[in-house]
């Protein structure tokens, strides 16, 4: 059966994928299009099955609040180059998840991407794998948090890298974005010194205990060593305890006290932190393909 320029054009307005790849599909189904769009999305989930051990570091963190800011989601979907995430499609893809989250309150990411991305549609792990047949990249669905308040929820966005969410009693809007800002910048571990995990104090106080040793002072200054070093330690890592960016001269927990404002929770999510990235050496990959060729 000859294969005509209308149905290319037509397959590609069904999947997206490019021009070859369409005409390649109908003739080895002959025409039949519904068959070609089923053995496409097939070869789809191999090409994405292929690209899952792909580090993906790079993505978006993207914020959805409810009208009355008493709701709130907060998602990260990376993919592996920059040039992706710019992509109004991914862009478009993440915001939609991030909807689907504050909506549907799903208990983990296996729940949410077994959900529909949108009202009756294709689920967001079937969109997932269809955007990464078409764009070539690993795309992962990582992590988030869907929250509630009988407070108020705000947020700060540092580009599209770093997402902020806090949740405050007794604030407004200028100074829940001026303390997420903070936030944003100084990367506190928790609000105050009650939430600091204790194997991060224990692992902390070792460090100390062996570096005071080392000085060969009595054991009573060594113990006022090690009391003081805590305590200026818990002062970098927590939320109150940090000097506030927009004014050093005061904690950000005297800003709060002044303002008669409390922090109950914040969340700080930076696209790809964590993600071990594998180091290309361009020289290597070159010679690597020119060998294999």
């Amino acid at each position: 059966m000859q294969i005509t320029a209308s149905m290319v054009k037509e397959l590609r307005e069904r999947t997206g994928s490019g021009m070859m790849e369409c005409k390649k599909a109908l003739m080895a189904t002959d025409g039949d299009i519904d068959q070609a769009i089923e053995d496409m999305r097939k070869s789809g989930l191999a090409k994405a099955d292929k690209k899952s051990d792909r580090t993906a570091a790079e993505g978006l963190v993207v914020i959805e609040l409810s009208d009355d800011k008493k709701e709130a989601a907060i998602v990260e979907v990376n993919c592996e180059t920059d040039f992706v995430s710019g992509g109004d499609d991914f862009k478009g893809f993440v915001a939609a998840i991030a909807k689907r989250i504050l909506s549907d309150s799903p208990a983990d990411v296996p729940a949410l991407v077994a959900m529909p991305l949108e009202d009756g549609g294709a689920s967001i792990e079937e969109t997932r794998q269809e955007k990464v047949a078409k764009i070539g990249e690993n795309i992962q669905v990582r992590r988030f948090a869907r929250v509630s308040t009988d407070a108020e929820f705000g947020l700060y966005l540092h580009g599209v890298r770093i997402a902020v969410l806090v949740e405050m009693e007794n604030g407004n809007e200028e100074l829940i974005k001026d303390v997420a800002m903070h936030i944003a910048a100084s990367n506190p571990v928790c609000v105050d010194e009650n939430e600091v995990p204790a194997e991060l104090l224990e692992k902390e106080k070792e460090i100390f205990i062996a570096q005071a040793k080392e000085s060969g002072k009595p054991d009573e200054i060594i113990e006022k060593m090690i009391t003081g070093r805590m305590r200026k330690y818990l002062g970098e890592i927590t939320l109150l305890g940090q000097p506030f960016v927009k004014d050093p001269d005061q904690t950000v927990g005297k800003l709060l006290s002044s303002a008669g404002a409390t922090v109950k929770s914040f969340y700080r999510y930076e696209v790809g932190e964590g993600i071990e990235k594998k180091q290309e050496n361009f020289a290597d990959e070159v010679m690597a393909q020119i060998e294999a060729s």
